[in-house]
């Protein structure tokens, strides 16, 4: 028995010994790494990114030179920390914390430890390399921004995180990938491919040539091309309208779902985040708490829509059949329901049919329509989801599908969510509980992107594509379904002709007839929507939002736009002159209004003071309906 047991240890440490052996040998390739890594450097060759252009072919991004210090850890001699500190302007903790780091990182592979030198700071440091065994200078590209403009539309370019590095192979310590904008929805397409050269070293560790004469060296792949459907111009003129505001705006060309622009305030120059400046000024705006230049307004921010959603009810109602054009309501500064509850709303002409009631901005005539539209129903809940079905064929209530890096999806109540609110079946509500959504406040939110386009989608009578920033990628249109394929809303194209000439008598003889321009037919809706905030824990109403959105010209619309100015009072003070000017910008290239121009830019009418208000303790300016009704 001892002597079989004997035989069965000496057989299984033997069975051992070669599954460890045989591991070693043909499975586990760390050894033979790491004996490349001590035999042979591995140099990567970095192409150049791919330019932008905007729609008409205007550069707007290209590439400048870059050289990165790096060092491969275990290569590293005693060297004169004092020297290279002085020359590259960083202090000596700084230069250790980096060492270390590259140590961790790996003690075999490169790393940056100084990136992006300036060109007298290489050439200084290029001559004085010798001194520094370990240290090596690699040549890669920055971005070089020939606008000034378009921070959150072309996004940036920084080091790639070690997350990102873990789950995609391509990159390694020290890279660069696009951040935000469509530097990080295209990085696959304008980064390229790099190019990689293996050098042998002898047993002193000097390279002596080419490993293997070079024939697993690859060249690089310079990135593409592509051009986005942003007019350059105009973007220029929005964020040059929106100084001293704070807002987003979209502007959509209608037939194709093209974004002429997208524009958020306050916002920055994009090559305040090119090369060693980045850091200190992507650290001075992201603790921006207040102004938040970082975040985008134009596809982030939800907002209650205000009155411009009133022409989404308007096509409701026509399409439940709950109305007609020549229906008329009538106002009497207001409307009034259950227990003594008013919504108020400005003095016009009463009654009003569908057009003039668009034209007029009148809270009373659509909060008839949309009880009409809910009590249609049996039950609120069934006229609730019909009416939420409409609204969601527009893309609002949802994520749209663009090919932006970031956005919010709105909020389009449903009847689920009103039972839950109002504890269904414990309590019963009814239409007037939910009736601010008539007039586009209460639970309704969209985003200026959202908004904008259902603008586009009315322009269109009733479809849309998806809105998208890439026009072409190397020269060639897209061919991407996602982006064009038509999407029908859930409205009859007839219907949406009442609602137009609506829109169109708001510039003739409504709420913006004071905004009109020469030679172009406008179809436009002014809105104003109330504004909360929570300061030090308390629900505190500021001055009102200013929104506003319009299509050109009526019958054959070419651009599409939704304005939103935080607490610019009311619709027609400032998104109305903003909306009417771009419009004339992209339509005619020049500006005729420049009274309106010059209201907007007067630093009277700056914003500011009104953005300091929650923190110094002056009053708001509180628009009650009464007054501005609302617009």
């Amino acid at each position: 028995m001892r002597r079989i047991l004997l035989y069965i240890i000496i057989l299984t440490t033997g069975l051992i010994f070669l599954g460890r052996l045989f591991y070693l040998q043909v499975v586990d390739d760390s050894f033979a790494v790491r004996s490349n890594n001590n035999a042979v450097k591995v140099v990567y060759d970095y192409p150049q990114r791919g330019y932008i252009y905007d729609r008409d072919g205007k550069l707007m991004v290209s590439n400048q030179p870059s050289y990165d210090v790096m060092v491969i850890p275990r290569n590293l001699k005693a060297f004169d920390t004092t020297e290279l500190c002085n020359i590259v302007s960083l202090e000596r903790k700084e230069l250790e914390r980096r060492l270390d780091k590259a140590k961790i990182y790996s003690p075999f592979l490169p790393s940056v430890i100084v990136p992006q030198l300036t060109k007298s700071e290489y050439a200084f440091l290029q001559e004085k390399m010798r001194n520094y065994e370990g240290f090596y200078i690699q040549k890669r590209s920055l971005r070089d921004y020939h606008v000034d403009h378009s921070a959150n539309v072309l996004g940036f370019i920084a080091e790639v995180s070690p997350n990102t590095i873990k789950n995609n192979p391509y990159y390694t310590s020290g890279d660069l990938i696009g951040r935000k904008g469509v530097e990080s929805v295209y990085e696959d397409t304008l980064r390229g491919v790099k190019g990689v050269k293996y050098i042998q070293k002898d047993k002193l560790n000097r390279d002596i040539g080419p490993y293997k004469d070079g024939i697993y060296d690859t060249l690089p792949e310079r990135g593409k091309d592509i051009t986005i459907s942003v007019d350059s111009d105009l973007q220029a003129y929005g964020e040059y309208l929106m100084t001293n505001k704070r807002g987003g705006i979209i502007a959509i060309e209608p037939s194709s779902g093209e974004i002429l622009s997208m524009i958020t305030a306050p916002t920055y120059d994009p090559s305040d985040l090119v090369g060693r400046k980045r850091s200190p000024n992507f650290s001075k705006m992201w603790l921006d708490s207040t102004a938040r230049p970082l975040y985008d307004r134009s596809i982030l921010a939800q907002y209650p829509p205000g009155s411009p959603f009133k022409t989404m009810n308007a096509l409701i109602a026509l399409q439940e059949g709950v109305v007609d054009t020549d229906d008329t309501f009538s106002c009497h500064h207001g409307y009034s329901y259950g227990r003594g509850r008013k919504m108020g709303c400005h003095s016009h002409s009463s009654p009003l049919a569908m057009t003039q009631g668009i034209a007029q901005s009148c809270n009373s005539y659509f909060a008839q329509v949309y009880r009409k539209i809910i009590e249609k129903y049996p039950t609120p809940q069934e006229g609730m989801d019909a009416w939420h079905n409409h609204v969601a064929s527009f893309g609002l209530g949802d994520y749209m599908g663009n090919d932006l890096s970031t956005g919010r999806p709105g909020k389009i109540p449903t009847s689920e969510y009103y039972n839950k609110i109002y504890d269904y079946p414990n309590y019963k509500w009814f239409a007037t509980a939910t009736l601010s959504n008539a007039i586009g406040q209460g639970e309704v939110l969209l985003t200026p992107i959202q908004l904008a386009n259902m603008t586009a989608t009315i322009a269109n009578r009733g479809w849309y594509y998806t809105p998208h920033m890439i026009k072409e990628i190397d020269g060639k249109a897209i061919t991407d379904e996602n982006f064009t394929k038509k999407h029908h809303t859930t409205i009859d194209p007839e219907n949406f002709e009442p609602v137009v000439e609506g829109m169109h008598q708001v510039y003739k003889n409504g709420t913006a007839s004071a905004l009109q321009i020469d030679g172009i037919e406008i179809a436009g809706k002014t809105g104003t929507a109330e504004n909360f905030v929570r300061v030090d824990g308390k629900r505190m109403q500021l001055t009102d939002h200013s929104i506003f959105v319009a299509f050109a010209p009526v019958d054959d619309p070419k651009i599409a736009i939704a304005v939103f100015v935080e607490n610019g009072y009311w619709g027609g003070r400032y998104g109305g002159k903003i909306a009417s000017l771009m419009i004339e910008k992209y339509l005619k290239g020049t500006i005729t209004r420049t009274d309106l121009e010059k209201f907007i830019m007067d630093p009277k009418n700056s914003l500011e003071d009104e953005y300091e208000k929650p923190y110094s303790g002056e009053p708001f300016l509180i628009n009650d309906g009464k007054k501005n009704g609302w617009l």
